[in-house]
């Protein structure tokens, strides 16, 4: 069977990353909430068009009416006419003048009665409205808006001083026009001629509400924009510092550990922080933990090598030098047999050390595929059968159906484990002893059970036989003939498995050890394609 796995790792760019290269975590949150909250200034130019909505509307409406006052002017008598035109007047705090066409100007309701609006001069008011002033230069030149010329009252108030008039004239229509009183107010001024007369009627009118309005909801939007920028600033402030320090406190502590401190590091594990910094904080100090223990286990593998090593090389110099004086030939070759018997012995010592050492690193790097595993222990015992590794012991064998124990693996070192235990499990056993395998299913785990009949493990032994060059065999056992680390290299391929491998006694009282193998089974709800 075949599992094709494919994991897809999207990575970042480097151009993705271009315009954040440079900044720190705390500017980027800045900035972007900053961004965020700067779209809110937006509002400016909804304000502006909706200035120009108003100031059109105005100026279609004062049309309007001058038109309309034109068009009743016209059919009043004089008398009449002139209550007329200071009552509108006064309505619609305006100014309402009359023209001859010749230019001559006839009316003004202002030197008539009191005066429905008074132009302010900028240099008597307060600073507040200075400030106002130059708020709205600022503004109208961000948004663009058009320039418009400034109002002043003629000097010499005749009809050709008013270019709207002119032109109202020339097109018998009403027409309005938009300027800047000396305040930057507005002043909207309305002209339209009186059919059947040599009239023309101007309406004048200082719109201050306009300006007032849009100011009020200029400030409104400041002070919600300022408010509401304050408030995004410190909330970035404080996001960062909760991500940022806990970020610089884990870079510092990691490259203590880089530079060869990590017993003096103690990596913050954050264990009141549920989020992703503190599973971070605590996958690094799990992390760290277990390099301190590779550091340590490597450091206790040297000096294991360096005196498992040291015994047979010391052997080896005493029968090679004590060669040089004995002149017996019998004593000669059982010194050059004990000689012999050293050199396998550190072969077999540097091929087991090799082979330990290769271990974790293949294992990180091997692609774990789907093993059945009665079907790997009954490919492995025809193998042993027909090359006779059993040495006259009889091997029961209870294999499951077929699919039942399937997990996930690197079959050639599940395959060196299982031999491992046979081995040992040939070693110890008596001549035509019985060895039995058990593989089956177990809830979440696929068990396996290797049983021998020789002289068992003793309790206190069952942990330590998975160390490093421990070896529990008799005196008489042929020596040199075993490393020591068969064990500990099975169980480190079981736990990179996830699983677990422990010693114990036979559950039937009869004399022996048992090998308990748990490794995790493939779940069902997983479709394996042949």
């Amino acid at each position: 069977m075949a599992l094709a796995t494919v994991l897809m790792m999207k990575t970042e760019s480097p151009a993705s990353l271009f315009w954040s290269r440079r900044l720190s975590l705390t500017a980027r949150i800045l900035a972007v909430n900053i961004f965020a909250v700067a779209a809110l200034a937006g509002g400016i130019f909804y304000l502006d068009n909706y200035r120009s909505n108003l100031v059109q509307s105005r100026q279609i409406e004062d049309a309007n009416r001058i038109a309309l006052l034109a068009m009743t002017a016209g059919k009043i008598n004089m008398a009449e006419r002139e209550n007329v035109l200071l009552e509108f007047a006064k309505q619609k705090e305006s100014r309402i003048r009359v023209y001859r066409r010749s230019g001559e100007k006839l009316t003004d309701s202002f030197s008539l009665q009191e005066p429905q609006y008074a132009l302010r001069d900028p240099a008597t008011e307060k600073w507040q409205r200075h400030v106002a002033r130059f708020l709205d230069r600022v503004i109208d030149r961000i948004v663009g808006a058009p320039e418009l010329t400034s109002y002043t009252e003629p000097d010499r108030d005749t009809l050709t001083q008013w270019p709207e008039m002119v032109k109202a004239i020339e097109t018998g229509e009403a027409i309005s026009r938009v300027r800047f009183a000396p305040d930057r107010t507005l002043m909207i001024s309305a002209t339209a001629p009186v059919r059947g007369t040599d009239m023309v009627l101007l309406s004048t009118r200082n719109a201050r509400t306009i300006t007032a309005t849009v100011r009020d909801q200029r400030l409104a939007l400041g002070i919600i924009f300022i408010s509401v920028l304050i408030v995004s600033i410190l909330l970035s402030l404080f996001l960062a510092r909760t991500i940022v320090r806990p970020l610089q406190g884990l870079a510092s502590a990691a490259n203590q550990v880089r530079l060869g401190r990590a017993r003096d590091v103690e990596v913050p594990r954050l264990p009141t922080r549920g989020d992703e910094i503190g599973q971070l904080a605590r996958a690094l100090s799990d992390m760290t933990n277990a390099l301190r223990q590779k550091i340590d286990a490597t450091e206790a593998f040297a000096a294991d090598v360096s005196h498992e090593i040291k015994n047979p090389l010391a052997s080896l110099r005493s029968a090679l030098e004590s060669m040089e004086r004995v002149e017996d030939p019998d004593l000669q070759k059982q010194l050059l047999d004990i000689a012999s018997s050293d050199v396998l012995r550190i072969d077999r010592l540097i091929s087991g050390i090799s082979d330990a050492s290769r271990v974790d690193a293949q294992l990180t790097r091997a692609h774990f595929l789907p093993i059945d595993m009665g079907e790997m222990v009954a490919d492995l015992l025809a193998n042993r059968e027909e090359r006779q590794m059993n040495e006259g012991r009889s091997i029961a064998y209870a294999r499951p159906r077929k699919n039942v124990a399937m997990v996930f693996g690197e079959s050639s070192r599940l395959a060196q484990v299982i031999e491992n235990l046979l081995d040992n499990a040939v070693s110890f056993s008596p001549e035509s002893g019985l060895i039995e395998i058990f593989v089956t299913r177990d809830g979440q785990d696929v068990v396996m059970q290797i049983l021998d009949h020789g002289p068992g493990i003793p309790e206190r032994e069952r942990e330590q036989i998975f160390h490093r060059f421990y070896s529990g065999r008799q005196k008489e056992s042929e020596f040199g003939k075993h490393s020591g680390l068969g064990l500990a290299i099975a169980r480190s391929i079981i736990e990179a498995h996830q699983g677990s491998i422990v010693a114990g006694s036979r559950g039937d009282g009869l004399s022996g050890a048992c090998f308990n193998i748990r490794i995790p089974a493939i779940p069902t709800n997983i479709i394996l394609v042949d």
